[in-house]
């Protein structure tokens, strides 16, 4: 019941006038009090189903996000322990059951109380209460006046002449708001519990009764004192009204206000993503409703969230870091985090996992904190990626005829561009290591290297494989483009990154799996793009191979640390200029998965930083996350590729003299390995090239 100490008596004689004349109009009978009011639509007293959620959905059929206008999901009132419907009427109506929508008993009494003591409580019922939440629009609440009450109770007998006492409890549990955004017992319960209604214990159920006096003063989360104070009082009413036993009261009342600490979504961005396809699809997701089916796998998603997050945190509080320490971690009065900021922002970071065999995104992360900052940068996001594009240039030469093993110089360039002017690239460690291996210079990301491939085989032609591969925002015809300078999405980019890993095969990114309606109908499911080829498969399972190098001794051994040998991993790094954009893009047989960092407006992260210490531990704990302790499946060469033991400091057939440690099998497309008729790749044996 809700009261009000009156201290003017101007308001308290008009408050107890529309008390008295709230009396008068209950003791009218129905028919006569609707002959001194306004026409009656008709409407006002109707049940009608009030606007639900569109549940989005993991593969697994587990909540990963809500959308629409009212976050609401209706269950039935049978589905539910007695006592959840029981705590609401002990505290909101305890004469439910008795009167026919208009208590009168409890309407004496509220002006007993405003004449004796001076305190205006309401007397409205249930009914009256879900006849006004449920047609504010017909019977605004807001509104104090006299005609509103008698509307109010002529549609609330009316309802209960149509519906049983069973169905107007279950709507008005449907239909209340709770507060945050949470409307009906289904979504308070999951807001503030983590669990549905139908699990709700005593203690949870009278603690959500508690609330619609006043969502704001009574939620558990920010008020659980108060809370914990009110919710007695309605588990003291439910025993003094028969509803449980003394010693039930007694015990729930004990218990202390546990919430859960969170109830964010665990893929905002996913949502996000699904209801844009949805709607272009012209399925009005937001009227709710309906259960969107995706390809996200909700334990997955949730640990890739936490293992980007995590390591952004840790990056903050290394040596050099330039931007300002945004970890939500307690004050830290340390001189490194007192010191001002060279970057004003906050280190952002994207990660995408999916299925290369069918495109199916497992897990999308658009930023560290969609609270702070909704923008995806895995979708929306367009960065360099920097050493990362180098696979596509050595894809490109390896399907030319190149073999892995051809020597080419890691040495200093002078190309001279149409405009003019002179472009040198060099490597992040200032050094040229002469004559390598193709696969060692991928190995080791040799900025000269991946250059003179570009030129020899023809940038327009690396340019149309990563186009055939997915990407599909533009990329110059330039020199620079070889090493990543051509921005990317890292959604595309990832899935692009999936030929080398299937195959060869092209896949199309893909969120939404179906669509049903609220009746299990299914009226959306995409169309699922034909296979495409993108490259051969032998160049496939060379490049894979060579990138296996790239983790196994390269720039990522960091991830090699993280992840169990026992899950083969290939993967190339990123770093772009002035270590502004970090990298990892990899795969197992199951799984590819990459990794961006950087600042929104691209600056310095810190003196040093590259894609192998900072992007490829958080892919590394993404990956092992997602196997835990599964096992994974082994790539298998595809037809027409040679193996063919070398030694790895010549590149040449091994013989009886080469060491051990320097033996190694690598691949051939068959006709380009040792002893097969020489290409025209000799050029490259010769030294490097000039411009």
């Amino acid at each position: 019941m809700r009261s009000l100490k009156f201290r003017h008596g101007r308001s308290r004689m008009a408050a107890l006038s529309v008390i008295c004349l709230s009396l008068a109009l209950a003791l009218v009978p129905a028919g006569l009090a609707a002959q001194g009011a306004s026409a009656s639509t008709g409407e006002a007293w109707q049940i009608i189903t009030p606007p639900q959620a569109t549940l989005v959905l993991g593969r697994d059929g587990s909540l990963i996000g809500e959308l629409g206008r009212e976050r609401r999901i209706n269950v039935a009132l049978r589905s539910l322990p007695k006592y959840v419907g029981n705590a609401f009427v002990a505290v909101e109506d305890k004469r439910f059951y008795q009167h026919d929508g208009v208590d009168l008993v409890g309407v004496a009494g509220a002006i007993k109380d405003a004449v004796t003591k001076g305190n205006l409580r309401g007397a409205s019922t249930i009914t009256q209460l879900l006849v006004g939440n449920m047609h504010p629009d017909l019977i605004d609440r807001r509104d104090v006046s006299a005609g509103r009450k008698l509307r109010e109770q002529q549609a609330a007998r009316e309802m209960e002449r149509h519906y049983n006492k069973e169905q107007i409890l279950e709507a008005f549990l449907n239909q209340i708001s709770f507060g945050r955004g949470a409307y009906g017992i289904e979504m308070a319960a999951r807001q503030f519990f983590g669990k549905g209604a139908a699990d709700l214990t005593l203690a949870e159920a009278a603690s959500l009764a508690s609330m619609p006096k006043s969502p704001v003063q009574y939620d558990p989360a920010r008020y659980p004192d108060r809370n914990r104070t009110r919710r007695n009082t309605v588990l003291a009413l439910m025993a003094e009204q028969g509803y449980i036993t003394a010693a039930q009261s007694a015990a729930a009342q004990r218990e202390p206000v546990r919430t859960v600490t969170t109830t964010r979504s665990p893929a905002p961005w996913v949502v996000d993503v699904v209801r844009v396809q949805a709607e272009r699809a012209g399925i009005a997701v937001m009227q709710g409703g309906y259960r969107i089916h995706t390809t996200i796998d909700a334990a997955l998603q949730r640990s890739t969230q936490q293992a980007l997050s995590s390591g952004l945190d840790e990056i903050e509080t290394r040596p050099g870091f330039r931007g300002q320490r945004c970890a939500r971690v307690a004050a830290d009065t340390s001189a490194a985090a007192t010191k001002k900021a060279k970057v004003e922002a906050c280190l952002e970071g994207a990660a995408v996992v999916l299925d290369p065999t069918t495109g199916d995104v497992r897990a999308l992360v658009g930023g560290r904190d969609y609270a702070r900052s909704s923008f995806n940068r895995a979708v929306d996001g367009n960065r360099q990626p920097g050493s990362s594009f180098k696979a596509f240039v050595y894809a490109q030469s390896i399907a030319q005829g190149l073999a892995a093993n051809a020597m080419v110089a890691d040495t200093a360039l002078r190309i001279r561009l149409d405009n003019g002017q002179i472009y040198s690239p060099d490597n992040a460690d200032n050094a040229f290591l002469g004559a390598l291996t193709l696969r060692e210079a991928l190995t080791r990301s040799r900025n000269p290297v991946a250059v003179q491939l570009a030129l020899a085989v023809g940038m327009d032609s690396v340019i149309a494989l990563a186009r055939r591969a997915g990407l599909r925002s533009p990329i110059s015809p330039y020199p620079s483009s070889a090493l990543g300078a051509s921005v990317v999405q890292p959604l595309d980019f990832v899935a692009a990154y999936a030929t080398f890993d299937n195959g060869g095969v092209a896949v199309e990114p893909r969120f939404v799996q179906h669509i049903e309606d609220r009746n299990g109908r299914t009226v959306f499911t995409p169309q699922v793009a034909p296979p495409r080829s993108a490259m051969d498969p032998r160049v496939a399972f060379i490049m894979r191979d060579m990138l296996q190098d790239v983790v196994t001794r390269g720039t990522a051994t960091a991830l090699r640390k993280i992840v169990p040998s026992r899950i083969p991993v290939a993967g190339k790094t990123g770093t772009t200029n002035d270590n502004t954009d970090v990298w990892f893009v990899g795969m197992t047989p199951e799984l590819v998965t990459g990794v961006w960092l950087g600042f929104d407006k691209p600056a310095m992260i810190s003196p040093g930083a590259v894609g192998g210490t900072l992007a490829a531990p958080i892919a590394g704990q993404i990956i092992a996350a997602a196997y835990g302790n599964r096992a994974s499946g082994a790539w298998t060469p595809p037809p027409g590729v040679v193996p063919v033991e070398l030694d790895r400091a010549t590149g040449q057939p091994s013989d009886g003299t080469t060491p051990n440690e320097r033996r190694y099998v690598e691949w051939f497309m068959a006709g380009t390995e040792p002893g097969a008729p020489v290409w025209p790749w000799s050029l490259f044996r010769l030294g490097p090239i000039g411009y």
